[in-house]
């Protein structure tokens, strides 16, 4: 595909793309917002170098995606009078990260996040990438006995595997059933939708047998070849399809700082 709005930068040739040439902080033409839809829904993620602004431009720009969504397990950490918005912190004094294993945004939510834009204001000065992985490649990867097996599988996503010991006493946590492989609404292709965080459980079937399916999806998940990695810059900005996408935010420097802010975008319930 071409693009005249910006240029762009495959970073390797399964996912992942760098795109220069737009000011985020300033309106976007039409063009450009369709221009970026298409490029997110040929490279999954789409990063941006040196975007300085504000609350309400990274909402505006993730508004070019959807409507925003507001998970009620992250309200805890959202920015005062910004409710869309979550910051994202981790420095000498944390005990843990919280993406650090393998997943997908919110998969607890009965419609997880189409996507997420994540901007990063204070970056370590080595580590703290974000690695990428294209759930599509992981799907197609599968043997044909695998995939007949997976179909019509679902399974158990619960908030409280991952905030139930960290967030204040009170909090509200979703959880919700969705297919082990979920068909994306845009483009029609597959997708592996369990992950390490959230999913607790295949529905249907034996606990031991659904233990052995998760560990080895949620391993086969994590192939290299399937993935892309992003070595943040103070203030880059990236925007991943939380739908055939799963990441791992990289806890590797420690006790340096990364700190920055998370808006979502609305989805559908998987099917």
């Amino acid at each position: 595909m071409s693009y005249s709005q910006f240029s762009i930068d495959p970073v390797t040739p399964h996912m992942g793309a760098e795109i220069s040439g737009l000011d985020l902080g300033q309106p976007l033409s039409d063009e450009a917002g369709e221009e970026l839809r298409r490029a997110l829904a040929e490279y999954l993620v789409i990063f941006f170098r040196d975007q300085r602004i504000g609350f309400e431009a990274h909402k505006d720009f993730a508004r070019l995606f959807g409507d925003l969504h507001v998970a009620p397990a992250t309200s805890a950490w959202s920015v005062p009078g910004h409710p869309e918005i979550a910051r994202i912190h981790a420095d000498g004094d944390s005990k843990f990260v919280a993406g650090e294993d393998w997943h997908s945004d919110m998969t607890c939510d009965p419609e997880p996040p189409l996507g997420s834009a994540l901007h990063l204001h204070v970056v370590p000065p080595t580590g703290g990438d974000t690695a990428f992985s294209n759930m599509f490649a992981a799907y197609d990867a599968l043997s044909d006995r695998m995939k007949a097996h997976l179909e019509g599988l679902s399974a158990v996503h619960d908030a409280a595997l991952v905030f139930g010991k960290i967030a204040p006493a009170g909090t509200q946590f979703n959880k919700s059933s969705h297919p082990v492989i979920r068909t994306h609404p845009v483009s029609g292709r597959k997708a592996i939708f369990v992950n390490r965080q959230f999913t607790d459980h295949i529905e249907g079937i034996p606990k031991d047998e659904s233990q052995a399916l998760l560990a080895y999806l949620t391993a086969h998940v994590q192939k290299p070849e399937f993935q892309c990695r992003f070595r943040w810059q103070p203030y880059s900005m990236a925007f991943w399809d939380n739908r055939s996408v799963q990441h791992s935010a990289i806890w590797d420097y420690f006790p340096q700082t990364r700190s920055g802010y998370r808006v979502q975008v609305k989805g559908d319930r998987p099917v």
